[in-house]
């Protein structure tokens, strides 16, 4: 009799554990995974090509994605003159394509450094994972985008 009631608890307690466990799933306790991408910008990658650009002209976008979350950081340097407008946009490497993400010209301003953040649908998403989008920055000089990176998943 004694061994059924331990048996009777331990099988209570498993119940218990096992709902308690539910419960946490289902309260959230599921992380969304984050992706990361990057994209290394130069004149190089421009289409179409920029005139009159400084030698070392570059920039450097970082985000993060998390859902459909995009958290973004956008740092450039050496361009013809004061960037106007920097925009994600959807296209493969050397294909001109449209606006997807406008990420600084009006407001926010651009300067290098800016940051900022989004939600993609889902679509946007998966190309964005695909690498299917680029990041140009565009200048007086070079209004068709002066530098340009293709954005690529990082590993992990």
């Amino acid at each position: 009799m004694r061994r059924t009631a331990i048996v009777g608890g331990l099988v209570a307690l498993a119940v218990v554990v096992a709902g308690t466990a539910s419960l946490a799933s289902a309260a959230g306790g599921k992380t969304t995974p984050k992706v990361k991408v990057s994209a290394a910008l130069n004149v190089g990658q421009e289409t179409p090509r920029p005139t009159g650009t400084k030698r070392g002209a570059s920039g450097k976008f970082t985000a993060t994605l998390t859902g459909r979350k995009l958290a973004w950081k956008l740092t450039y340097k050496k361009l013809t003159g004061p960037a106007l407008a920097a925009h994600v946009h959807v296209g493969k490497r050397g294909v001109a394509g449209d606006v997807v993400v406008p990420l600084c010209g009006e407001s926010p301003a651009c300067t290098s450094g800016v940051s900022g953040s989004v939600t993609l649908t889902a679509a946007q998403a998966k190309a964005l994972k695909a690498g299917g989008y680029y990041v140009n920055v565009h200048t007086a000089a070079n209004p068709g985008g002066e530098i340009r990176g293709q954005i690529t998943k990082l590993p992990g």
